[in-house]
């Protein structure tokens, strides 16, 4: 005993920030006093009170969001909104837990650490770089071919974006002696807004390449819509491809380069690739393994019969069983873990809402003021009101979470196709990530590297918004009644 060392009352820190926690607890007990309002019952209601805090807790920041959905798991059981064991009518407290989903989207981040792990999304996008760097913009379409090709087994934008697109940004930033300041205009401050810009492109052309679209295809579900990989891939594929060749280039004339040659950036690239050596075993099996997967995601459930998550679990099992990744790898794999919690208890408490008919009169109430117009005209505001309360956001499950289920119950409820409802709010819960350096994926490093000021990146990032919205919603509108969606 002697060898444990108790803290002291100085050493002792609080697990959470008192003043977001504070706010928190006031917003949720200030709902819940509120009298019942008619159409709901007191476990709806009570049920509100529970999420609304939880999502002001997350955004405040009060505590880390594994944390804070932890409380209100708590809190639910506690209460009896959610019992260990449901009846009929109940929502069982650890429901969420067994959901396929969210073991999807745990899987795919255990797969993504591999892909960093054994250097292969660097080699890629090295390969890319050196094919087409010999230009600015061949250097951003270079990062757009890489980031396509490692996103779909890769969900996590600041994976990407963060861990394998900005330190190349940052070393042609630096061979150009383009540095934050005087010089950033040289190389460096267009390059952040442009992988910013394809990163989150990308992260809405596959379901697996941010883990909010998991949870938007479960939520779309509460509502009578299926969104399977390859749905979601197919309704993107067209204004995903016209977005990565526009975007950028619109980013280049906007807020243009001062450097428009680059030459020694692909022969650094190429010198870079040398250095790597050819590729290991680990990174040959590791794609093949990839392939087999991209396979079986988009035609494993029509052909084969094998579902999303089996066929995450498949890929998982070669990467242990030829050590790519140990299971000490997987077990410490914390970020993982941390995004399965707070995504089950986030499931949870959404179904439960749904469930208790909490999400039916807020889209009622909503739909009220959107009913007078056509279903075109109504749906169009309603994304445009989703996609700009993003700046309210600093976390895309924040936003997703307390929005996305009341606005697609609105959009079906004005006469809004329900696959067209579903998956076009899906795409706008992600383009909205580039609305600012904090709304979520590499932003926070991209702009960290000071490169640009706040001005700056909220001025170009509205710009690219506004065609990245016709993009989607008109090239991709009719991209959808070809495929006989509407």
């Amino acid at each position: 005993m002697s060898d444990v060392k108790i803290p002291s009352a100085v050493e002792v820190k609080l697990g959470f920030q008192w003043q977001g926690l504070l706010i928190s607890i006031l917003v949720g007990v200030g709902i819940y006093l509120i009298p019942t309002p008619e159409g709901l019952t007191p476990r709806a209601w009570g049920m509100l009170a529970l999420f609304v805090a939880t999502i002001v807790a997350i955004i405040a920041k009060a505590m880390p969001m594994g944390a804070a959905t932890l409380v209100a798991l708590v809190i639910s059981g506690l209460t009896g909104l959610t019992p260990i064991k449901a009846g009929k009518d109940e929502v069982a407290m650890l429901s969420g837990f067994s959901n396929a989903t969210i073991w999807l989207i745990g899987i795919a981040m255990f797969l993504s650490r591999a892909v960093i792990k054994t250097g292969l999304g660097k080699r890629i996008a090295l390969y890319f770089v050196a094919k087409f760097g010999k230009r600015m913009m061949g250097v951003a379409y270079g990062m757009a071919l890489a980031d396509l090709v490692i996103g779909p087994g890769i969900p996590s934008a600041s994976a990407r974006g963060g861990g394998i697109m900005y330190p190349i940004m940052q070393s042609i930033a630096d061979a150009y002696d383009s540095k934050p300041g005087p010089t950033a205009r040289r190389a460096g401050a267009f390059l952040a807004i442009a992988v910013s810009q394809i990163d989150t492109i990308v992260c809405t052309m596959f379901l697996t390449a941010m883990a909010g679209n998991p949870l938007i295809a479960e939520l779309a579900k509460g509502q009578g819509v299926e969104i399977t990989w390859m749905t979601w891939f197919i309704g993107a594929i067209v204004p995903g491809i016209v977005s990565l060749i526009l975007l950028p280039y619109l980013v280049y004339l906007f807020y243009p380069p001062e450097l428009k040659d680059t030459p020694k950036m692909a022969e650094m690239a190429k010198n870079e690739l040398k250095a790597m050596g050819p590729m290991s075993t680990a990174e040959i099996i590791l794609a093949l393994d990839f392939v087999l997967l991209l396979v079986l995601w988009t035609a494993g459930d029509l052909v084969f019969g094998i579902s999303a998550t089996t066929s995450a679990f498949v890929g998982l099992l070669i990467l242990l069983l030829t050590n790519i990744m140990s299971w000490k790898n997987i077990v410490s794999e914390t970020i993982a873990w941390d995004t399965m919690f707070w995504f089950a208890v986030l499931v949870m408490m959404a179904n439960a809402l749904n469930k208790y008919g909490t999400i039916s009169w807020i889209s009622t109430h909503i739909s009220n003021y959107v009913g007078v117009f056509d279903w075109p005209i109504a749906f169009t505001i309603l994304v445009l009101v989703y996609f700009y309360t993003r700046y309210f956001f600093a976390s895309a499950m924040a936003h997703i979470s307390a929005m996305y289920l009341a606005f697609l119950a609105a959009a079906i409820a004005v006469g809004t196709p329900p696959i067209i409802a579903a998956i076009g709010l899906g795409y706008t819960s992600t383009l909205s990530m580039s609305l600012t350096q904090y709304a979520g994926g590499p932003g926070p490093a991209l702009f960290g590297s000071g490169y640009n000021t706040t001005g700056q990146w909220w001025g170009i990032s509205f710009i690219a918004s506004i065609f990245s919205l016709l993009i989607w919603f008109v090239v991709g509108g009719l991209w959808m009644k070809l495929l006989g969606w509407w």
